[in-house]
């Protein structure tokens, strides 16, 4: 059995030009002639279809993955909406106290408008006297 020398997979704008180029074939092959395949022991040719799908998206510089906040982990982005839970309370998430730098043991006044609630930060010193 002869050895053949294994093929980089094609990346970026070659990879882009290649997949235009075989339009007419199945994306199995697509992904076999941009080099997306390894031959087994057996001599079995294998293509890898999802390192094939994720070369395209990053040539087309398509951001699939959530961003990640600061401590790596992932989670919601702040929508600056909330819903009033069926308990009647407000929950206002963590993603909010962070932005705002909140510690447990902060203190807020809250007043009500009309159609609004306000809460103003109370100041160290103000809620000790």
């Amino acid at each position: 059995m002869s050895k053949k020398k294994k093929i980089e997979p094609l990346t970026g704008e070659a990879l882009l030009a290649k997949v235009k180029e075989l339009e007419n074939v199945s994306k199995e092959e697509k992904a076999k002639e941009c080099g997306y395949y390894t031959i087994t022991k057996n001599g079995v040719e294998r293509v890898n279809m999802m390192k094939f799908y994720n070369a395209l998206l990053e040539a087309k510089e398509i951001e699939l993955d959530g961003k990640q906040g600061s401590n790596g982990r992932g989670g919601r982005s702040a929508s600056y909406r909330i819903t009033v839970q069926a308990n009647g309370n407000l929950l206002i998430g963590a993603a909010y106290t962070k932005q705002m730098d909140l510690k447990p043991g902060d203190e807020f006044e809250i007043s009500l408008g009309r159609k609004h609630i306000r809460l103003k930060q109370l100041e160290s010193d103000e809620f000790e006297e």
